[in-house]
């Protein structure tokens, strides 16, 4: 990250913060705020957190790393979450998951090496009266099939390219 652009985020925290009067109750939405720009939490991003909300840098560690959906590791533009709870397991789960990885070329816990898509198993997305479930950043996909995959991945590449057209880059 470049210097202006942890500047850029460290005022963004302190805004934030200053939002939720630095009570602890901001938190998760200054993490949430830094994973979407960043695509994860860095060491520096949870000082900056700690000192916008006066504790300890170990209390923030400890909720980035208690939460699934937080990461210190970069992560891709575009995070697949497949459900691998039994209902998914029983509806097609595995099926679609093969179809992922051979899409993407990548296996589950990896990113492209374009950056954008990063694959993960995640435990119950609620849907399941309506699996196989798979959530793509905020967006959930149900009754997904081998075939609706392609069309899913097409759909963000399509997004993606328009961003980069748009001066948003990876």
């Amino acid at each position: 990250m470049l210097a202006s652009e942890r500047e850029q985020l460290k005022s963004e925290i302190n805004e934030m913060a200053k939002k939720f009067n630095h009570h602890r109750s901001g938190l998760i939405p200054v993490l949430q705020h830094v994973q979407n720009v960043s695509r994860h939490i860095s060491p520096e991003a949870m000082q900056d957190i700690a000192l916008a909300f006066d504790i300890h840098p170990v209390e923030v560690q400890g909720v980035v790393s208690f939460y699934s959906f937080l990461s210190t590791e970069k992560k891709g533009k575009f995070i697949i979450r497949l459900c691998r709870t039994i209902t998914c397991d029983m509806a097609g789960k595995d099926a679609v998951a093969r179809q992922l990885e051979n899409e993407l070329d990548i296996e589950f816990g990896e990113t492209t090496e374009d950056g954008m898509f990063t694959l993960e198993f995640t435990n119950c997305l609620g849907m399941c009266d309506q699996g196989p479930a798979m959530l793509v950043n905020d967006d959930i996909h149900t009754k997904v099939t081998p075939d609706k995959v392609v069309d899913i991945i097409e759909s963000y590449r399509k997004r993606f390219g328009a961003n980069v057209i748009q001066g948003e880059h990876a």
